[in-house]
């Protein structure tokens, strides 16, 4: 082994082991503060930050640390160079699930165009910000959208949800109720087995706690809505 091989190889190594050394470090502050089981620590994109991941009734969540763990920085980490929320994309990829793996039988399927485009959404026709959102959907072509219906806001409607399925057009009845202007009941009568209560559950074992929830084809999960602008950029990665 030549020298420089051998200074390579010891500078690796006291590398590795100063990374082990500040993980155990920051486990032991940090696990009986947060009350959760640490599931990953890592650098972060900030030098001398390190990543710390753990999972909550929301999901995956991340903190981020400096490498003894005293000090604690709850927030996102903005790229200004490229206008980038790292925070945002590192738990889309986290909290990510094969989009194949999602019932989409109990989702109402609207389609606009060819429908290239493919998401999935956990909505409530009664949640405000999914109304808005609805708005945006519209200005997005060749697209489809499953809409897995998810009355939490007013479950005392539910049943609305409910006639939308025993609708002899779903797609119509969904945008009827969930995206005019006021909100449109269907008359269909509920004599048909409808999925409301699966999806439900569905919602609570993905931890889906808001609404709009939506899940990308690639399978990334996105909380709240998007502009036309932002959602376009998510549906069409660029290469």
């Amino acid at each position: 082994m030549t020298k420089n091989r051998f200074l390579i190889l010891v500078a690796a190594l006291l590398f590795w082991w100063e990374a082990l050394a500040d993980e155990a470090a920051i486990r032991r502050m940090l696990e009986p503060r947060l009350g959760v089981k640490i599931e990953g620590i890592e650098p972060s994109p900030v030098p001398g930050l390190y990543e710390v991941r753990f999972r909550s009734p929301n999901g995956m969540q991340v903190i981020y640390v400096d490498a003894t763990g005293a000090y604690v920085i709850q927030g996102n980490i903005l790229d200004l160079r490229r206008e980038r929320d790292l925070t945002e994309e590192r738990l889309r990829k986290l909290n990510a699930i094969k989009f194949e793996s999602l019932p989409l039988d109990l989702a109402v399927k609207v389609q606009r165009g060819n429908g290239k485009r493919v998401l999935a959404m956990f909505s409530d026709p009664y949640c405000p910000a999914c109304r808005q959102f609805e708005r945006v959907l519209a200005q997005i072509d060749n697209l489809t959208v499953y809409v897995f219906m998810y009355p939490v806001i007013r479950p005392e409607n539910a049943d609305h949800s409910r006639r939308v399925w025993c609708s002899p057009d779903r797609a119509k009845a969904w945008l009827d109720l969930a995206a005019a202007p006021t909100p449109k009941v269907p008359n269909a009568p509920i004599t048909c087995a409808d999925p409301v209560d699966k999806v439900l559950q569905l919602g609570r074992t993905l931890g889906v706690n808001s609404t709009p929830t939506l899940i990308l084809a690639n399978g990334e999960r996105v909380t709240g809505g998007l502009s036309a602008a932002d959602l376009k950029e998510l549906l069409d990665p660029r290469r």
